[in-house]
Parts: structure tokens; sequence; C-alpha cells
């Protein structure tokens, strides 16, 4: 999106301040102009005044979600582009984040590098998807770990319904979601 030679304008929305100032000192690093924000309210002002061209959003920020923000930027920055960030993520998450205009969602651990690629692949067009590989198939843990997701969205995070809905003690669903996801 950017003209001439300008560097690209970027908005960082993310309540880790240790990685949102890495990723922010990085991307300056290689070129780019970076606001920050910790907060939705933080990155809706930052998005008025400083106008970014692409935006960077953690899926949790703090009190707030990740997706409420992408949908008051982009009803105010209509052409805006972003990436959603998550450390737990998941399909449910990843179609709603796409459904809300996010061109791209990553799981973190991600660097300045892994982002810079997210633009550059809608820019570029994504490859044509190849055959599934049965090896690369997730495992029954990660399915079941998505599936736990997919349902505590569904009820608004609310654990007392979604173990209702999977039929689980509620305990036992918070041990559940206390667990990292697993990679594969």
């Amino acid at each position: 999106m950017s003209t001439g030679g300008e560097p690209t304008r970027y908005l960082i929305a993310d309540d880790d301040a240790v990685f949102r100032g890495r990723l922010a000192r990085a991307l300056r690093a290689r070129g780019v102009e970076v606001a920050e924000a910790g907060s939705n309210d933080e990155a809706v002002d930052a998005a008025r005044a400083f106008r970014p061209e692409r935006a960077v959003i953690d899926l949790r920020l703090g009190e707030g979600s990740g997706l409420d923000l992408l949908g008051a930027l982009r009803r105010e920055h209509a052409q805006l582009e972003s990436v959603v960030l998550t450390g737990y993520g998941s399909i449910s998450t990843a179609l709603e984040a796409v459904r809300r205009g996010a061109r791209h969602y990553l799981t973190k651990p991600v660097d300045a590098d892994d982002v810079l690629r997210a633009f550059a692949r809608d820019a570029e067009g994504d490859a044509p998807l190849a055959a599934p590989d049965p090896a690369s198939a997730p495992s029954l843990h990660r399915v079941e770990w998505e599936h736990i997701q997919r349902v505590l969205g569904d009820c608004g995070g609310n654990v007392s319904k979604a173990a209702r809905a999977l039929g689980l003690h509620r305990r036992t669903l918070q041990r559940k979601l206390a667990t990292r996801p697993p990679l594969r």
C-alpha cells in the first residue's frame, strides 16, 4: 500500500509490553513506521492519530478482544490490512478473524519476518493449496483442544455454559483450559 518508497505504517496492538516493544523495534529496524498500543482504546486512538496502513492485533488484549478491535479499526479505516496474533490458536478463532476482515492469523511466537511475510503473501497472492499430507494431520489432543475453544467461543467465554455443552464437569474443563495448546 505504500507509495513512492515511503515506509509502510504499522499499528501493533498487544497487551504484552515486552513482546510489543521487541516487535516494534524489529519492524523499525526494517524501515517500517510503527505505533504501539496496549489496549483496544489505545489502539483506536493511535489509529486515528497515526493512520496506519497495516495492523498487527493480539487476539486477547487484556480485558478486550482483538476481534472487537479489528471490527472497530475496519469501520474507521476500511483499507486497513491486518494480521491477528494469538498464543492460543484455533480454527474457530482463525475463521472469525478472517470473517471480520483480517488478512492472516498467526500463532505466537512470531517475529518481524513472520509478520512481514504474512503481509507479503497477501500482496503476492497465496500459493495454491497442495494436497493434504496425512502425516501433518492434527493429533487427537489438538482436535479436542480446538473443539473446546470453539465451544467456549460459541458460549461467549462462559466456562460453566461451555462445560454443560461439552458434557464435562466445570472443573475438568477449567483444567483442560489451563493447559497450553498442543503443537500438533
